[in-house]
């Protein structure tokens, strides 16, 4: 197959001098690209010389070719073909390889391989039977955790009606002694009312007998100018 790198290669290498034509003279070279995009040389009427030409060439060519291929192969190794690749879960693993391409093996983990330190999942244990002796004493530990338990809600509501009650004594004890201050209260202004009510009415009567004396004294005192008088 010839590519145009190859037909120029080959046109400015091996390119015969012109044949004569007895018809046209010199014929030069003619050059068409065909549908499948290869070069299609034509050397007029005497073609099978060329032809034997171009033959000639392409197999020198390829014999470079080769070479170089051989050459880049020291250079770039192949991997085996059963090498096989780790990417994070998955295994590519090669198979072999053709001119048509190549083809590769996927492998996928499951999902138990992803988590290795993870614990395997095991069937749940069987419950094995009772004696009746176990059952009696389960029977025994649960009659026994419902008595505590009402022990502790009795206690609870026990606790909370003596807290009540102390809230409530509280109370009455302070409305005890607010009613016994106010009347203590009271009673202190009655009886100071009362003691200066008393001392007015005192001073009242001390003045009431004074003055009692001294109209006396006056009706004494007259009586005894009029004796003397008379």
């Amino acid at each position: 197959m010839l590519n145009t790198e190859s037909i120029n290669d080959l046109v400015t290498s091996n390119t015969p001098s012109p044949v004569k034509s007895p018809c046209f003279g010199r014929v030069p070279p003619v050059y068409s690209l065909q549908r499948s995009g290869q070069y299609c040389v034509s050397w007029g009427e005497d073609s099978s010389w060329v032809i034997q030409t171009c033959r000639d060439a392409y197999k020198e060519k390829m014999k470079e070719l080769s070479l170089l291929s051989l050459i880049c192969s020291c250079f770039h190794t192949q991997p085996h073909p059963n090498t096989i690749y780790q990417y994070g879960d998955m295994e590519v693993k090669q198979l072999d390889k053709r001119a048509s391409g190549q083809s590769f093996e996927v492998i996928l983990k499951s999902p138990s391989d992803l988590s290795p330190e993870s614990p395997v999942l095991s069937s749940p244990p069987k419950k094995k039977d009772l004696s009746l002796e176990e059952l009696q004493k389960r029977l025994e530990a649960a009659e026994e955790r419902r008595k505590t338990q009402e022990a502790q809600v009795l206690k609870q509501l026990a606790e909370k009606r003596e807290h009540e009650r102390e809230v409530l004594h509280k109370a009455l004890e302070e409305n005890n002694n607010f009613s016994r201050l106010a009347e203590e209260k009271l009673n202190y202004k009655m009886e100071l009312s009362k003691e200066i009510r008393e001392a007015h009415l005192a001073a009242l009567r001390e003045r009431l007998r004074e003055k009692e004396l001294h109209a006396a004294e006056v009706r004494r005192n007259k009586e005894q100018r009029e004796e003397i008088s008379g």
